[in-house]
């Protein structure tokens, strides 16, 4: 009875029905992982926004080579004077509005320059002058942002003022001294906040959908495996079906079902 199981259709069948399970099952626990990830990201931003503000020199100093992501929403204090040149990053929302940012190079007392985002400004809103002389900016560090796969990306070769994000790597090529690995979103300025400008909102927290999607995947997987099972037991009863007929035996008789047929 159990010969037509071994049938190449049905073993074609069998290896799709393991090949979408085991995949299936995979993406959910890749999803956990995921999950995971992000807890874990999580974690280290609120450890670094709790951290105490320290400047920026001394967090450099203590810092290896190569782990400026550790950096990240860390406060710190660095006193600099901003030069006659700014960015602004067009194209950008915060809050539920759309707006532009206000980017300046802050020239540090070794030459360098670090880039600081001083805020955002809603709608059509004009950005205001940057402040001259020494000023002392308190700010949450960020990584470098890079242009992902099928985003256009701003063209370094040419003098730019309006940007798409804050890139390192292009703005870099718009001076003649070094710029510093990272930049800083501005939380104040002399002791004070920016006048016309919002801070840079701080990230969203949330786990995301990965738990919910691990779910999904888990289930998915459980009815195929559910589907096989009573494709084998219906496959199963019609030959019994037509071997009982064949030998002039009545059929086994089916329960009714709880549902017509025409309504399935």
């Amino acid at each position: 009875m159990y010969r037509f199981l071994f049938q190449p259709k049905w073993l074609a069948f069998h290896a799709l029905c393991a090949a979408v399970i085991v995949a299936m099952i995979n993406l959910g626990f890749w999803q956990i992982r995921r999950l995971e990830e992000k807890r874990t990201f999580n974690d280290n931003v609120r450890a670094a926004a709790d951290a105490p503000v320290t400047t920026y020199d001394d967090l450099l100093s203590t810092t290896p080579d190569g782990a400026a992501d550790d950096l990240q929403y860390r406060r710190v204090e660095v006193t600099g004077t901003y030069l006659p040149r700014e960015f602004e990053v067009v194209n950008v929302s915060q809050g539920g509005q759309s707006g532009h940012d206000q980017v300046g190079a802050l020239q540090l007392a070794d030459g360098t320059l670090l880039l600081v985002n001083r805020g955002f400004a809603p709608g059509l809103a004009a950005l205001p002058e940057l402040p001259e002389g020494e000023v002392t900016v308190v700010g949450r560090i960020r990584r470098s942002q890079e242009a992902r796969r099928g985003q256009v990306a701003d063209d370094g070769t040419q003098q730019l003022t309006e940007i798409r994000r804050v890139d390192i790597d292009v703005l870099s090529t718009q001076f003649d001294r070094p710029v510093q690995p990272v930049y800083l979103d501005a939380l104040q300025e002399d002791g004070a906040p920016i006048s016309g400008l919002i801070p840079i909102a701080f990230p969203s927290l949330n786990e995301g959908p990965h738990l919910s999607y691990s779910i999904q995947w888990f289930v998915f997987s459980a009815f195929v495996a559910g589907g096989w099972v009573l494709a084998i037991r219906k496959s199963i009863s019609d030959r019994a079906e037509a071997a009982a007929e064949a030998a002039g035996r009545p059929p086994t008789k089916r329960k009714k079902p709880l549902i017509p047929e025409q309504y399935l």
